[in-house]
């Protein structure tokens, strides 16, 4: 085999710590290794193009590249080398930037560690052989989890595109929280004025199929091929009848069902269309609230009903979707309140969270747009608003900044002042991080036009008094201790990741981070894409967004979509395990332990076997630390291979 070496410097990146030129000689040395140098930029053009003529002029069948992190250029340089006419997979890369000149300063260890991974690569790449993908056909639908306003951006976007989509939202509509705010910043035009008609698309487009009230149940199959098994849950309410006409609501004798879209602002019935613009229209009943449903008398709503469309005996339905990609675009919830015993802990009916005032705020909302006191009705005067409960705290493990607390805040006293002129609103604050275009000039808005009085420090405790709140914190600006007496006081929750989201990655087979966050591809080069191909992400399921920042994530989702299917046919991984059935005992061992469900048991002359699925498998070789006889190895990182590169480190 002859074997190239190209030693990147990398601008001083590597080669301000490492002599290149050492390690390029000291290549030369290695067994068939027919060429080695030193580059500049092994991955610029010139870089490339010096690799490509190298291979033709030296006869190389091999090829080694010493520089930064096969994560990131990997793929760049076995297109390199593919050019040329070589197998991608004869290639190896060294990281001796993140692994070694980025982590110390000793010129000659550097390069003494530099040389030991290159001889690394070396010796792997003498025994990796050539691998060929196969191709296969794909589904071009397209399923999107979530109807907030990332995902409505999503499903629009492909359905324009001409693909079909099928959209599963747990709640009875969509619309996810966007839905529920009164007012939108900075523009502080109406929420549902912008959704709105967005919904409505959803709703008439030809190739949308809508699932509300649903949930993912299961997730098989691989790219270009996934079936997933959608649950939908029982309404008790045949939608296909249902008119939304409302005649139901009004006569319900039970109305003391939690109102879970008022943010539990007083209560409604048990059979509830949640907001008039809701998605679609249609009415669902809460089983624990509804008096037929829990002691099988009463049946109003079936008596009243115009159109017959009550259905008590009603369950669930399960629904098999094939589609060819996964857009997951599951939103965020907001931060229990209640673990923060010294603002009352949820005990105090006038200290309400950011979302129940905007409920409050909103014509729609369940006080018709008034602002009143929940104990007792009257209009509040002095409201105080505590910012970051719940973001950027290490005691409840919320270390993380919510992004978007800062800007609803500043348009909430913008919104108070307005419903409010006497009113005088209070605001403590730890920063202000307003970034976004026009973001700063609006909380500078909400100082110097609407008169909010901001306070730098945090809350330490709340205390009723006489029927009103004694806010009791610090102004590190001044140095000194603060009370307020207030008669609301509003708690800018921070978002945290949706309930079920870790249950939902792990049906996905995506990362998620210590929060709950679905993890990204890559922080930088891949913010919408997911370490499983085929599944891409849209919203603040990976991370706390605003409503642009969703936006523009669900159309990049919808982007990469187009771009998978923009192929009749894809490639798949060579990377596989592969299972050698003299040696295989069917133990399934190796069966119960793959996180992605790629290989199968079947029966080969009698005797149970594994047989790996090669396009659902993703390389990741746990099946092959797993099985006891060896009888399942991973291509292009077999034991050989990588016995050979501990010996090359530890030759004693």
């Amino acid at each position: 085999m002859n074997i190239g070496v190209f030693v990147c410097h990398c601008g001083s990146n590597i080669a301000g710590t490492v002599d290149t030129e050492q390690v390029a000689q000291a290549a030369r040395s290695f067994p068939e290794v027919a060429f080695a140098t030193d580059t500049m930029y092994a991955c610029s053009e010139p870089g490339q193009a010096g690799i490509i003529d190298a291979i033709r002029e030296y006869g190389l069948d091999g090829v080694v590249v010493a520089s930064c992190t096969p994560r990131m250029h990997e793929a760049t340089f076995r297109k390199t080398i593919g050019r040329a006419g070589l197998n991608t997979y004869l290639f190896e890369m060294a990281n001796i930037r993140e692994h070694v000149s980025w982590i110390g300063k000793d010129k000659e260890a550097n390069t003494n560690k530099a040389i030991d991974l290159v001889q690394i690569a070396v010796e792997k790449l003498r025994r990796n052989t050539a691998l060929f993908s196969s191709e296969f056909e794909i589904n071009k639908r397209v399923m999107v989890i979530g109807g907030g306003v990332a995902g409505i951006q999503a499903a629009l976007d492909c359905a324009d595109g001409g693909l079909e989509v099928v959209l599963v939202e747990r709640e009875s509509t969509i619309g996810g929280k966007m839905a529920k705010l009164d007012k939108t910043f900075p523009t502080v035009d109406c929420s549902s004025c912008i959704l709105g008609p967005r919904m409505v698309d959803i709703a008439q487009h030809p190739n949308i199929t809508l699932h509300a009230m649903a949930e993912v149940e299961s997730v098989d199959g691989f790219v270009g091929n996934f079936d997933v098994k959608v649950r939908k849950k029982a309404t008790y309410v045949d939608w296909e009848a249902c008119t939304g006409c409302g005649q139901c609501m009004e006569k319900c004798p039970s109305r003391k069902a939690e109102d879970r879209f008022n943010e539990h602002v007083g209560t409604t019935t048990a059979i509830n269309i949640p907001f008039p613009q809701a998605i679609p229209k249609k009415a669902v009943i809460d089983p624990g609230a509804c008096i037929m449903l829990t002691k099988g008398k009463c049946g109003a709503c079936a008596k009243l009903c115009p159109t017959q469309a009550i259905r008590f005996e009603q369950e669930d339905t399960v629904v098999q979707e094939q589609v060819g990609a996964i857009i997951a675009a599951t939103g965020y919830d907001l931060f229990d309140f209640t673990l923060y015993g010294e603002y009352g802990g949820g005990r105090y009916p006038d200290v309400v969270t950011s979302m129940q005032y905007e409920r409050m705020l909103s014509a729609s909302g369940p006080t018709g747009g008034h602002l009143v006191r929940p104990s007792d009705g009257k209009e509040p005067k002095d409201i105080v608003f505590i910012q970051c409960v719940g973001s950027r705290d290490h005691s409840v493990n919320r270390p993380y900044c919510s992004g978007f607390c800062c800007m609803y805040t500043a348009k909430q006293t913008i919104l108070t002042k307005d419903h409010i002129p006497d009113s005088q609103s209070y605001v403590f604050y730890m920063d202000i991080r307003s970034p976004g275009k026009l973001y700063d000039e609006f909380t500078r808005r909400a100082m110097e036009e609407y008169g909010a009085k901001y306070i730098r420090g945090r809350v330490s405790t709340i205390q009723p008094r006489n029927g009103r709140y004694v806010v009791k914190g610090a102004d590190t600006l001044m140095g000194s201790p603060v009370e307020i007496e207030a008669d609301l006081v509003v708690l800018a929750v921070g978002a945290e990741a949706s309930r079920g989201a870790g249950a939902l990655a792990e049906k996905l087979r995506i990362s998620y981070d210590g929060y709950g966050f679905f993890m990204e591809g890559h922080p930088k080069l891949k913010p919408v894409e997911t370490n499983t191909a085929g599944v891409y992400l849209a919203g603040s399921c990976q991370g706390p967004k605003d409503i642009p920042s969703s936006v523009a994530q669900g159309s990049a989702a919808a982007s990469k979509v187009q771009a998978l299917f923009s192929r009749d046919k894809l490639a798949s991984d060579p990377q596989v395990s592969s299972v050698a059935l003299q040696r295989c005992v069917g133990c399934a061992k190796c069966a119960s332990t793959c996180p992605f469900g790629a290989i199968e048991m079947t029966e080969f002359r009698g005797m149970p076997k594994a047989s790996v699925v090669e396009t659902v498998c993703q390389g990741c070789g746990v099946c092959a630390v797993t099985c006891p006889q060896g009888a399942i190895q991973l291509q292009h990182f077999t034991d050989n291979q990588i016995l050979a590169e501990v010996n090359a480190l530890c030759p004693y």
